[in-house]
């Protein structure tokens, strides 16, 4: 009997181990449904979303991905040691202890790859890690950018110093292995924070950024571009961005939070004119570069706060037709969506990464006449939370 027990406990085991598609999701904390079905997670993030906005507009169905694994465009690791040797991964949900990762189904395969082969070479350069306590050691994170289109590489190593040991007999044998990298770029951060990225970049290979495609135009990424992770559900969500815009090719419309010019670019064929603003002054040069090698002419870009920018607007007789916001997980601020407002557009097309601030913000833009018609969620970024979703909301000045 109990040799029986025994194996049919030793089949459950094997059953369990067989059912879990990473070793490392009970701990890393980034893909809460991976072990489960892909149908059943869209459901309930749909369902999230419904539950968030219930009581301010309709919901429409989910748009989900139809091959939702090693979507994530870029991939950032941090490393540590175990028994003297390095190893490389994430850091634990809500701490900052390194879970090991040498492949992850989320993350681009050859993103994972080339860090793998980067940790094999720090040894032999004698290259250290940076830790957290003690506060020594060089190299604190890899970042990979990949284009998905395009198929470039751009490897940044972050570190404390801009000493990099042997650095280029290092990006010869990083090549040698990976040929398909485009570009290598040194990133200084010695700042004391949890920040990833430091201000400081130096070129050590290629033009120090990638570009990729998406709706039709071709995008510049450097280091710190702010890029969707994952390319196939932003044209879907950007599409249907300037769908609801409902553009016939008369509107002044405004890209504010624009970043490198994503949404401003996709929506400028179909408008009169398009003014991009963002506060990050380098998003704002990648945003400028990008309309120019893709001859978008009827775009242009103003550096500085999208609220103040607007409401000067408004004050020297300015209008736009239609505003598309995209601001961070944070939501929106009242002063910017009083500038919005005192702009007075017919439409506003919101676009947000989490439902509870977008909840909160289209109520407060009740108030100020503008009543949301509907939402869309967009699953960007599969196999994690439920909250983790992206939702595009119409809103109409007017009445409901």
């Amino acid at each position: 009997m109990n040799q029986q027990m025994n194996q049919q406990m030793e089949k459950t085991k094997l059953k369990t181990k067989n059912a879990n598609k990473c070793a490392a999701a009970g701990m890393c904390g980034g893909c809460t449904y991976i072990n489960g079905s892909y149908e059943k997670q869209l459901t309930e993030k749909e369902q999230y979303v419904r539950t968030q906005l219930k009581g301010i507009c309709p919901v429409n169905p989910i748009i989900g991905m139809k091959n939702p694994y090693h979507y994530r465009n870029k991939v950032t690791a941090t490393f540590s040691y175990k028994k003297g040797e390095i190893f490389s991964g994430i850091y634990e949900e809500k701490s900052h202890s390194v879970v090991p990762v040498d492949s992850c189904l989320l993350e681009d395969q050859t993103a994972d790859q080339i860090i793998c082969d980067i940790r094999g070479l720090l040894k032999s350069f004698k290259i250290t890690i940076y830790s957290e306590r003690t506060r020594y050691g060089l190299l604190r994170h890899v970042m990979i950018r990949r284009g998905f289109t395009t198929g470039e590489v751009l490897v940044i190593l972050v570190v404390t110093s801009p000493v990099f040991p042997s650095k280029n007999n290092f990006v010869k044998a990083l090549l040698k292995m990976h040929p398909e990298i485009t570009s290598v770029v040194l990133n200084v951060n010695d700042r004391m924070t949890s920040m990833v990225l430091g201000d400081r970049n130096i070129v050590l290979y290629g033009k120090g950024y990638i570009e990729d495609v998406l709706c039709n135009n071709r995008f510049r990424i450097s280091a710190q571009s702010f890029y969707q992770i994952n390319p196939v559900q932003t044209q879907k969500l950007y599409e249907k961005a300037v769908e609801l815009a409902n553009l016939t090719g008369e509107e002044i419309a405004i890209d504010a939070y624009c970043g490198i010019g994503t949404i401003g670019m996709t929506a400028a064929s179909k408008a009169k004119t398009v003014l991009g603003i963002e506060l990050n002054a380098l998003a704002v040069k990648d945003a400028i570069a990008n309309a120019r090698a893709n001859h978008v002419t009827n775009i242009h870009f103003l550096q500085g706060d999208a609220g103040e920018q607007m409401t000067q607007m408004a004050e020297e007789g300015s209008h736009a037709d239609v505003v598309f916001m995209d601001p961070p997980r944070s939501g929106s601020s009242e002063a910017f969506m009083d500038s919005v407002a005192v702009l007075n557009p017919k439409r506003i097309v919101y676009v947000s990464c989490n439902p509870q601030t977008l909840a909160r913000d289209l109520k407060y833009l009740a108030k100020k006449g503008y009543h949301t018609k509907q939402a869309t969620p967009v699953d960007m970024f599969p196999w994690t939370k439920a909250e983790h979703v992206e939702t595009v909301c119409l809103l109409e000045k007017g009445k409901k």
